[in-house]
């Protein structure tokens, strides 16, 4: 039988309909390959075996009965340790949270899995409330590259990537405020999705406000489609969640981009590449001119907002801490800590010009779409660095956004924006590390970038590296 944890879950789903394997063998696969992958990468918090083999049985006489609860049944799957989740501790990564709970709720999208009879393996690693662009955090250690775990698998969804990337389960969900699913994406090889803002509905709602969303991380475009499709829709316990779509996200999905008129941006007008980074993302743009793209060399046209994303996440971040009391401040990440001294001062007239910022963002872009129906940019200047530094060594800050300049904006306008692998880099000393190629569409244009996203995938071919394949070879 094929290596059921190599398997997307588009495949498990038409293994179970042929009756060829069952969600119990899909779940085994996922749960051994943790095993003996996990002491490595540390992708995980939480793995509740005997809770997933349960799951996976209830599966497995669904699908035996032909009574299935929807597109999701059996798939294994697993949480980023920031989505509330009923009877297992939700502990963000950090220290200040007491692990007894009580934990009596599932946020919307735990509760969407449930409900379409996922199989959930447990929680993934996460940097202190989701802060950073790397996954550590003095709870649980840092989590590593399954492609060389000498290096940092990003953040903040890290552990949901690695567990990906490395096969142990074929799709997780993670958040993303500044880049925190589309960095791990790229750095692991991986495929995923920040959605338009509110698509994907969050209670608790995040502290750092409208810049948070949360999205699919996988191995193929076509299962982040899949699983946008159960973790969408309205929630009434999210202010701000949009109206259930009408359509699937996998609707069009193989409709192609002849015609389509894309931008490509190499560094959005301020940033600055690794060569081997712009060369291959260059290539995979004469990819989607052969598919038929019209793509023309542009910059949006918007200065590096990098400063009125550090006023609104900063900010955020100090309310997060204020439940913990006066000393919390002592108990945290020191890069946390700085960031929040330093916008300690920050005023209210500081925050409205920091969104005033942003809004004048949303109009260029808007205006910007009217134009082009794309943006393709680097999803990230650089390939994965050493785990044990918040940034490559020798650069000019140890700050997360400085090595990130092609994620945070999008966050700040609250566009659609897909990461897809678009290549390695030669190996040798710090190579043979996956690069990222991102498209950002309008808002609620989620379906032409997943779209666009599968064109690439598609041409793209062996390019387009499955990670749990550079796993294997890794491992030999």
């Amino acid at each position: 039988m094929t290596d059921l944890a190599e398997m997307t879950a588009a495949e498990l789903l038409e293994g179970y309909a042929a009756r060829e394997f069952t969600p119990v063998d899909a779940a085994e696969a996922a749960l051994d390959r943790i095993e003996a992958r996990d002491a490595e990468l540390n992708a995980f918090v939480l793995v509740d075996r005997d809770a997933a083999l349960d799951a996976a049985a209830a599966s497995a006489a669904r699908w035996a009965a032909g009574e299935t609860l929807g597109p999701g049944d059996g798939v294994p799957t697993s949480i980023k340790d920031i989505f509330a989740t009923t009877g297992w501790p939700t502990l963000r990564g950090t220290q200040l949270i007491d692990e007894s709970g009580p934990w009596d709720y599932d946020a919307p999208c735990v509760a969407r899995l449930k409900e379409t009879g996922a199989v959930l393996l447990g929680k993934t690693a996460t940097p202190e409330f989701a802060w950073k662009g790397t996954t550590d955090c003095l709870r649980s250690g840092a989590t590593s590259n399954p492609w060389d775990p000498r290096t940092t698998s990003g953040g903040s969804s890290g552990g949901s990537a690695a567990a990906v990337g490395a096969g142990m389960g074929p799709w997780s969900v993670g958040t993303d405020g500044g880049g925190s699913v589309r960095i791990p994406a790229s750095f692991t090889g991986t495929v995923a999705i920040k959605p338009t803002y509110g698509t994907v509905p969050m209670f608790p709602s995040s502290p750092f406000g409208t810049l948070a969303h949360a999205g699919p991380m996988t191995r193929t475009v076509t299962d982040t489609a899949l699983l946008l499709d159960i973790i969408s829709g309205f929630d009434s316990r999210d202010w701000s969640a949009l109206p259930t779509p009408q359509t699937t996200f996998t609707a069009g999905l193989d409709d192609g981009i002849s015609g389509l008129r894309i931008a490509y941006s190499p560094t959005l007008g301020y940033g600055e590449n690794d060569p081997e980074v712009e060369r291959l993302v260059a290539e995979a743009v004469g990819l989607l001119e052969e598919a038929g793209a019209i793509v023309e060399q542009v910059d949006p046209g918007f200065d590096d907002p990098v400063e009125a994303f550090h006023v609104l996440w900063f900010t955020g971040a100090a309310k997060v801490l204020e439940v913990y009391g006066p000393d919390a401040l002592g108990e945290i990440d020191p890069g946390l800590r700085a960031g929040i001294e330093e916008y300690a001062g920050a005023t209210a007239g500081d925050y409205l010009d920091a969104t005033a910022v942003r809004m004048a963002m949303g109009v260029r872009m808007g205006a910007f779409h009217e134009t082009y129906d794309l943006l393709v940019t680097p999803t990230m200047p650089i390939t994965a660095f050493d785990c044990t530094r918040q940034a490559p060594e020798g650069w000019r800050s140890e700050l997360w956004t400085s090595w990130t300049p092609y994620t945070y904006p999008f966050n700040m306008t609250q566009q659609p924006a897909v990461s897809v692998p678009c290549g390695v880099t030669a190996s040798g000393e710090g190579g043979g590390l996956p690069v990222g190629l991102q498209f950002v569409a309008a808002r609620t244009q989620d379906r032409l970038a997943l779209r666009a996203a599968r064109a690439y995938e598609v041409a793209s071919g062996e390019k387009f590296t499955r990670p749990a394949t550079a796993v294997q070879r890794a491992s030999r």
